[in-house]
């Protein structure tokens, strides 16, 4: 019976390894959409990603069935929004650097169109991952969009409102 753990565990490092081989490079240009850094400069996002991954493979055997890479882009997700929130409060702009294409949007902004868009995740699970209305998610999505689409139009009326009275990520 002692023989059977470091098989397990050899097999649990090589799914393990196969699922960063597939997932990693989608997971990082999400993170680097996240945190608006340039794809060439981006040690914000590789964070965000190397404590994904590692809050992934430490919930590995428990997945039971999960999709990991839902698993990793919910941490990714919530850590983001968690440290933009209590870095910046009520998910202010973040400090300078080399900026990437979503750097005109706010980070309540980027955290849902890259969720929405980039990552497909449907209105109501974006909602319930960040503890928002759905409608809530839909507005910003809209305005973000619009804002990516046409950056030389002033910014929608509203758009002040939808950044002042977030809620903070759901646990």
């Amino acid at each position: 019976m002692g023989d059977r753990q470091p098989v397990r565990g050899a097999r649990r490092v090589r799914e393990f390894e196969a699922f960063v081989a597939g997932a990693a490079g989608r997971l990082l240009h999400a993170a680097t959409l996240l945190t608006a850094e340039a794809p060439d400069a981006n040690p914000r996002a590789r964070r965000l990603l190397t404590l994904a991954l590692a809050h992934t493979y430490a919930r590995w055997d428990r997945l039971r069935g999960e999709d990991p890479y839902d698993c990793a882009r919910q941490y990714l997700a919530t850590r983001f929004a968690h440290t933009t929130w209590h870095r910046h409060g009520a998910f202010g702009r973040t400090r300078g650097g080399p900026r990437g294409p979503l750097s005109g949007l706010s980070p309540q902004e980027r955290l849902v169109l890259v969720l929405r868009i980039y990552e497909g995740v449907a209105e109501e699970q974006t909602a319930a991952l960040l503890g928002l209305p759905v409608e809530r998610v839909h507005t910003i999505c809209d305005r973000a969009t619009a804002t990516v689409l046409h950056p030389s139009r002033p910014a929608p009326a509203g758009r002040a409102a939808t950044q002042a009275a977030p809620s903070g990520p759901a646990r």
